[in-house]
């Protein structure tokens, strides 16, 4: 072999080139032979068919994979839609509470100013019933301090201009006439 590397060599170095070969067969050939026997192990094992194989495998997964994901989608999306319509319809909810709520304020208001205004109306009443009752006892009590000032100033009066007994009838008739008319 050593021959042969050197046939080579010298043949690299200007001098004629000389083709190797083993056994009549040239390099190309031999490579090509090569090529041959790998193509026919290859055949032979079935490697082709255990590629598609593999590779209808692959494709299986990517497909079911695939089906996954848009399943997958369409159950994102419909929840999405869901939630999407209770969020509408918590809003909906929202703003009915709160003009609910601004409906029952606006009436408690109301309420309460009419519970205010019939207060102050009660309160008045009873001030002014009270204020009638003072001076229904004012009258009365000046009623009777004036009959008892009148009486004392005719009693008074009477007893310098009459005698003893003629002031004392007139006197009597006198007080007895102001008892009736006061009561």
């Amino acid at each position: 072999m050593l021959d042969l590397l050197l046939i080579a060599a010298e043949g690299a170095h200007g001098e004629e080139y000389v083709e190797l070969s083993v056994f009549g067969i040239t390099a190309t050939a031999w490579v090509s032979i090569a090529m041959a026997i790998l193509i026919g192990i290859i055949l032979w094992r079935k490697v082709p068919a255990m590629i598609a194989s593999s590779l209808d495998k692959q494709i299986e997964d990517i497909k079911r994979h695939l089906d996954e994901a848009k399943s997958l989608r369409e159950e994102a999306e419909a929840l999405r839609s869901e939630y999407e319509s209770k969020i509408a319809s918590a809003v909906t909810e929202a703003e009915d509470m709160k003009e609910r709520a601004e409906q029952e304020s606006e009436l408690i208001i109301a309420e309460a100013k009419e519970n205010a205004t019939a207060l102050i109306a009660r309160r008045k009443n009873l001030a002014e019933q009270k204020i009638a009752a003072a001076e229904r006892a004012a009258i009365t009590e000046i009623r009777e301090k004036v009959t008892t000032v009148s009486a004392q100033a005719s009693q008074a009066l009477v007893q310098k201009k009459h005698d003893a007994e003629a002031d004392a009838a007139l006197v009597d008739s006198t007080i007895a006439t102001l008892r009736k008319a006061i009561h």
